[in-house]
Protein backbone atom coordinates (compact mmCIF):
# COMPACT_ATOMS: atom_id res chain seq x y z
CA UNK A 1 0.00 0.00 0.00
CA UNK A 2 1.25 3.43 -0.95
CA UNK A 3 1.14 5.89 1.82
CA UNK A 4 2.84 9.14 0.12
CA UNK A 5 4.53 9.48 -3.29
CA UNK A 6 8.25 7.97 -1.36
CA UNK A 7 6.84 5.48 1.57
CA UNK A 8 5.00 2.11 1.12
CA UNK A 9 3.59 -0.20 3.76
CA UNK A 10 3.59 -4.14 3.50
CA UNK A 11 1.16 -5.57 6.27
CA UNK A 12 2.25 -9.09 7.18
CA UNK A 13 0.14 -11.81 8.69
CA UNK A 14 1.77 -14.45 10.84
CA UNK A 15 1.11 -16.81 13.91
CA UNK A 16 3.00 -17.83 16.93
CA UNK A 17 2.45 -21.31 18.65
CA UNK A 18 1.79 -20.27 22.50
CA UNK A 19 0.91 -24.31 23.10
CA UNK A 20 0.00 -27.68 21.69
CA UNK A 21 -2.45 -26.70 18.85
CA UNK A 22 -2.86 -23.24 20.43
CA UNK A 23 -1.34 -19.91 18.53
CA UNK A 24 -2.02 -16.36 18.66
CA UNK A 25 -2.57 -14.07 15.53
CA UNK A 26 -0.26 -11.33 14.99
CA UNK A 27 0.74 -8.97 12.22
CA UNK A 28 3.50 -6.14 12.02
CA UNK A 29 4.32 -3.77 9.47
CA UNK A 30 7.78 -3.06 7.13
CA UNK A 31 8.21 0.00 5.26
CA UNK A 32 9.93 0.64 1.99
CA UNK A 33 11.02 4.41 1.16
CA UNK A 34 11.37 4.79 -2.75
CA UNK A 35 14.56 6.27 -3.78
CA UNK A 36 17.33 5.97 -6.22
CA UNK A 37 17.89 2.85 -3.98
CA UNK A 38 15.09 1.20 -1.28
CA UNK A 39 15.51 1.55 2.59
CA UNK A 40 13.40 -1.05 4.40
CA UNK A 41 12.36 -0.52 8.07
CA UNK A 42 11.94 -3.98 9.44
CA UNK A 43 11.28 -6.75 7.66
CA UNK A 44 8.69 -8.90 9.48
CA UNK A 45 9.54 -12.79 10.78
CA UNK A 46 11.10 -15.27 8.36
CA UNK A 47 9.57 -15.89 4.90
CA UNK A 48 8.05 -12.22 5.37
CA UNK A 49 10.85 -11.59 2.61
CA UNK A 50 8.67 -13.56 0.23
CA UNK A 51 6.18 -10.61 0.66
CA UNK A 52 8.33 -7.58 0.78
CA UNK A 53 10.14 -9.11 -2.82
CA UNK A 54 6.74 -9.77 -4.32
CA UNK A 55 5.40 -6.25 -3.62
CA UNK A 56 8.58 -4.39 -5.00
CA UNK A 57 8.35 -6.40 -7.96
CA UNK A 58 4.60 -4.96 -8.31
CA UNK A 59 6.27 -1.51 -8.27
CA UNK A 60 8.01 -1.98 -11.28
CA UNK A 61 11.14 -2.33 -8.81
CA UNK A 62 13.53 -4.87 -7.88
CA UNK A 63 14.56 -6.22 -4.64
CA UNK A 64 18.41 -5.91 -5.48
CA UNK A 65 17.67 -2.70 -4.92
CA UNK A 66 17.55 -2.91 -1.00
CA UNK A 67 20.46 -1.22 -0.06
CA UNK A 68 19.66 -0.57 3.31
CA UNK A 69 17.51 -2.05 6.46
CA UNK A 70 17.16 -0.26 9.65
CA UNK A 71 15.88 -1.85 12.38
CA UNK A 72 13.49 -0.30 14.46
CA UNK A 73 14.53 -2.92 17.81
CA UNK A 74 16.00 -6.39 17.38
CA UNK A 75 12.80 -8.99 18.82
CA UNK A 76 12.00 -11.77 15.90
CA UNK A 77 8.81 -9.46 14.44
CA UNK A 78 11.57 -7.17 13.44
CA UNK A 79 14.74 -9.08 11.99
CA UNK A 80 13.21 -12.26 11.10
CA UNK A 81 13.66 -12.10 7.49
CA UNK A 82 16.66 -9.59 7.70
CA UNK A 83 19.16 -12.41 6.66
CA UNK A 84 17.37 -13.53 3.73
CA UNK A 85 16.67 -10.41 1.87
CA UNK A 86 20.06 -9.10 2.65
CA UNK A 87 21.29 -12.73 1.01
CA UNK A 88 19.39 -11.44 -2.12
CA UNK A 89 20.70 -7.95 -1.94
CA UNK A 90 23.50 -7.28 -0.15
CA UNK A 91 22.45 -4.40 1.71
CA UNK A 92 23.63 -2.76 5.04
CA UNK A 93 21.68 -2.79 7.99
CA UNK A 94 21.28 -0.63 10.69
CA UNK A 95 20.02 -0.20 14.44
CA UNK A 96 20.55 1.22 17.67
CA UNK A 97 24.12 -0.31 19.49
CA UNK A 98 21.75 -1.58 22.67
CA UNK A 99 19.88 -3.57 20.01
CA UNK A 100 23.38 -5.13 18.44
CA UNK A 101 24.31 -7.76 20.16
CA UNK A 102 20.45 -9.76 20.29
CA UNK A 103 20.55 -9.00 16.08
CA UNK A 104 24.63 -10.37 15.31
CA UNK A 105 23.67 -13.77 18.02
CA UNK A 106 19.92 -14.45 18.22
CA UNK A 107 20.23 -17.38 19.99
CA UNK A 108 21.65 -15.27 22.81
CA UNK A 109 18.33 -13.20 22.31
CA UNK A 110 16.67 -16.43 22.45
CA UNK A 111 17.95 -17.38 25.53
CA UNK A 112 17.61 -14.32 27.34
CA UNK A 113 14.38 -13.58 25.83
CA UNK A 114 12.23 -16.43 25.01
CA UNK A 115 9.24 -16.54 22.86
CA UNK A 116 7.29 -18.60 21.84
CA UNK A 117 8.32 -20.22 18.21
CA UNK A 118 11.31 -18.22 17.83
CA UNK A 119 12.99 -20.58 16.01
CA UNK A 120 10.50 -20.49 13.13
CA UNK A 121 10.24 -16.30 13.62
CA UNK A 122 14.09 -15.91 13.10
CA UNK A 123 15.73 -16.94 9.82
CA UNK A 124 19.22 -16.16 11.71
CA UNK A 125 21.35 -13.54 12.75
CA UNK A 126 23.08 -10.39 10.62
CA UNK A 127 26.10 -8.15 11.74
CA UNK A 128 25.55 -4.70 12.09
CA UNK A 129 26.88 -2.54 9.92
CA UNK A 130 25.63 1.44 11.32
CA UNK A 131 25.15 2.21 14.35
CA UNK A 132 22.42 4.49 14.88
CA UNK A 133 22.01 6.82 18.34
CA UNK A 134 19.39 9.39 19.22
CA UNK A 135 19.85 12.74 17.26
CA UNK A 136 21.55 11.45 14.23
CA UNK A 137 19.95 12.07 10.65
CA UNK A 138 19.94 9.74 7.89
CA UNK A 139 19.92 10.95 4.68
CA UNK A 140 18.26 7.71 2.36
CA UNK A 141 20.00 8.83 -1.19
CA UNK A 142 17.37 10.63 -3.05
CA UNK A 143 16.96 13.63 -2.37
CA UNK A 144 13.61 14.16 -2.59
CA UNK A 145 12.81 12.28 0.53
CA UNK A 146 14.80 14.83 2.57
CA UNK A 147 16.50 13.58 6.26
CA UNK A 148 15.54 11.53 8.45
CA UNK A 149 16.35 11.86 12.12
CA UNK A 150 16.65 9.36 14.86
CA UNK A 151 15.05 9.42 17.96
CA UNK A 152 16.01 7.02 20.75
CA UNK A 153 12.49 5.71 22.10
CA UNK A 154 13.37 3.12 24.90
CA UNK A 155 10.90 1.02 26.14
CA UNK A 156 9.75 -1.38 24.22
CA UNK A 157 12.91 -2.31 24.39
CA UNK A 158 16.40 -0.76 25.59
CA UNK A 159 17.89 -0.08 21.81
CA UNK A 160 14.32 1.13 20.22
CA UNK A 161 14.08 4.08 17.44
CA UNK A 162 11.83 6.05 15.81
CA UNK A 163 12.34 7.72 12.82
CA UNK A 164 10.86 11.37 11.71
CA UNK A 165 11.00 12.00 7.45
CA UNK A 166 10.70 15.37 7.83
CA UNK A 167 9.92 16.20 3.85
CA UNK A 168 6.69 14.55 4.88
CA UNK A 169 5.93 14.58 8.53
CA UNK A 170 5.88 10.82 8.44
CA UNK A 171 7.17 9.24 12.24
CA UNK A 172 8.35 5.73 11.89
CA UNK A 173 7.80 4.56 15.41
CA UNK A 174 8.39 0.59 15.52
CA UNK A 175 6.58 -0.58 18.75
CA UNK A 176 7.10 2.72 20.93
CA UNK A 177 3.17 3.73 20.42
CA UNK A 178 1.90 0.79 22.38
CA UNK A 179 -1.98 0.30 20.79
CA UNK A 180 -5.09 0.67 22.98
CA UNK A 181 -6.58 -2.93 23.57
CA UNK A 182 -3.53 -5.07 21.65
CA UNK A 183 -0.82 -7.09 23.51
CA UNK A 184 1.36 -4.85 25.62
CA UNK A 185 4.90 -5.37 25.22
CA UNK A 186 7.72 -3.60 27.10
CA UNK A 187 10.83 -3.75 29.29
CA UNK A 188 10.48 -0.82 31.47
CA UNK A 189 6.94 0.86 32.19
CA UNK A 190 8.32 4.59 33.17
CA UNK A 191 10.50 4.36 30.19
CA UNK A 192 7.65 3.50 27.47
CA UNK A 193 5.58 6.49 28.82
CA UNK A 194 8.57 8.78 28.37
CA UNK A 195 8.83 7.88 24.82
CA UNK A 196 5.22 8.54 24.00
CA UNK A 197 5.30 11.72 25.59
CA UNK A 198 8.65 12.48 23.81
CA UNK A 199 6.83 11.51 20.26
CA UNK A 200 3.72 13.26 21.45
CA UNK A 201 5.45 16.69 21.63
CA UNK A 202 6.95 16.99 18.21
CA UNK A 203 4.95 18.88 16.06
CA UNK A 204 4.11 18.46 12.52
CA UNK A 205 3.46 14.71 12.38
CA UNK A 206 0.96 13.98 9.78
CA UNK A 207 1.60 10.45 9.00
CA UNK A 208 2.30 7.79 11.84
CA UNK A 209 3.54 4.55 10.58
CA UNK A 210 3.71 1.96 13.42
CA UNK A 211 4.56 -1.59 13.75
CA UNK A 212 1.62 -2.96 15.18
CA UNK A 213 -1.15 -0.47 14.24
CA UNK A 214 -2.63 0.90 11.07
CA UNK A 215 -1.28 3.81 9.58
CA UNK A 216 -2.90 6.83 10.95
CA UNK A 217 -3.24 10.53 9.66
CA UNK A 218 -3.71 14.15 10.29
CA UNK A 219 -5.57 14.48 14.17
CA UNK A 220 -5.29 10.62 14.37
CA UNK A 221 -1.97 10.55 14.69
CA UNK A 222 -1.83 12.29 18.11
CA UNK A 223 -5.03 11.02 19.26
CA UNK A 224 -3.76 7.48 18.89
CA UNK A 225 -0.29 8.42 21.13
CA UNK A 226 -2.52 9.98 23.78
CA UNK A 227 -4.43 6.66 23.92
CA UNK A 228 -1.53 4.71 24.34
CA UNK A 229 -0.68 6.95 27.21
CA UNK A 230 -4.02 6.17 28.71
CA UNK A 231 -3.42 2.44 27.51
CA UNK A 232 -0.28 2.34 29.63
CA UNK A 233 -1.68 3.70 32.80
CA UNK A 234 -4.83 1.72 32.56
CA UNK A 235 -2.58 -1.51 32.44
CA UNK A 236 -0.10 -0.31 35.39
CA UNK A 237 -3.48 0.27 37.22
CA UNK A 238 -5.19 -3.29 36.56
CA UNK A 239 -1.80 -4.94 37.94
CA UNK A 240 -1.45 -2.70 40.96
CA UNK A 241 -5.43 -3.99 41.69
CA UNK A 242 -4.10 -7.64 40.90
CA UNK A 243 -1.06 -7.28 43.18
CA UNK A 244 -3.02 -5.61 46.02
CA UNK A 245 -5.12 -8.22 46.77
CA UNK A 246 -2.67 -10.32 48.52
CA UNK A 247 -1.33 -12.15 45.10
CA UNK A 248 2.37 -12.49 45.00
CA UNK A 249 2.58 -14.97 42.00
CA UNK A 250 3.60 -13.35 38.69
CA UNK A 251 1.68 -15.85 37.27
CA UNK A 252 -1.78 -15.25 38.63
CA UNK A 253 -1.41 -11.64 38.43
CA UNK A 254 -0.53 -11.91 34.54
CA UNK A 255 -3.44 -13.87 34.28
CA UNK A 256 -5.95 -12.07 36.56
CA UNK A 257 -4.94 -8.80 34.78
CA UNK A 258 -5.20 -9.70 31.11
CA UNK A 259 -8.33 -10.49 32.40
CA UNK A 260 -8.84 -7.22 33.23
CA UNK A 261 -7.86 -5.65 30.22
CA UNK A 262 -9.23 -8.07 28.05
CA UNK A 263 -6.91 -10.05 26.23
CA UNK A 264 -7.46 -13.32 25.14
CA UNK A 265 -6.66 -16.69 27.61
CA UNK A 266 -3.26 -16.85 24.33
CA UNK A 267 -2.45 -14.03 25.18
CA UNK A 268 -1.39 -15.26 28.73
CA UNK A 269 2.33 -16.41 28.25
CA UNK A 270 5.87 -15.70 29.92
CA UNK A 271 6.53 -13.00 27.30
CA UNK A 272 3.01 -11.07 28.73
CA UNK A 273 4.45 -11.84 31.97
CA UNK A 274 7.65 -10.16 31.39
CA UNK A 275 6.36 -7.01 30.04
CA UNK A 276 3.43 -7.18 33.65
CA UNK A 277 6.57 -7.37 35.81
CA UNK A 278 7.88 -4.13 34.59
CA UNK A 279 4.99 -2.38 36.04
CA UNK A 280 5.55 -4.39 39.55
CA UNK A 281 9.35 -2.90 39.82
CA UNK A 282 7.58 0.61 39.96
CA UNK A 283 6.55 -0.09 43.41
CA UNK A 284 3.63 1.61 44.90
CA UNK A 285 3.70 4.22 42.19
CA UNK A 286 0.20 5.11 40.72
CA UNK A 287 0.40 7.09 38.41
CA UNK A 288 3.02 6.32 35.28
CA UNK A 289 1.72 9.64 33.94
CA UNK A 290 3.18 11.76 36.99
CA UNK A 291 6.47 13.81 35.48
CA UNK A 292 8.80 11.72 37.44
Amino acid sequence: MQITPSIHAIRHSFRIPVGPGVTLDRFVYSYLIYGDTITLIDTGVAGCEKDIFEYIRSTNRDPSEIALIILTHSHPDHIGAARAIQKVSGCSIAAHPAERAWIEDVELQNRERPVPGFAILVGGSVQLDHELVDGESIEPDDARTGEMLVFHTPGHSKGSISLLLHSDGTLFCGDAVPVAGDLPVYEDAVASVQSVKRLRGLNGIRVLLSSWDEPRTGDDVYRQMDKALDYLQKIHEAILTSAGDGVYDLGIITQKSAAVLGLPPQAVTPLLARTFAANLRQGDKKNLLSDL
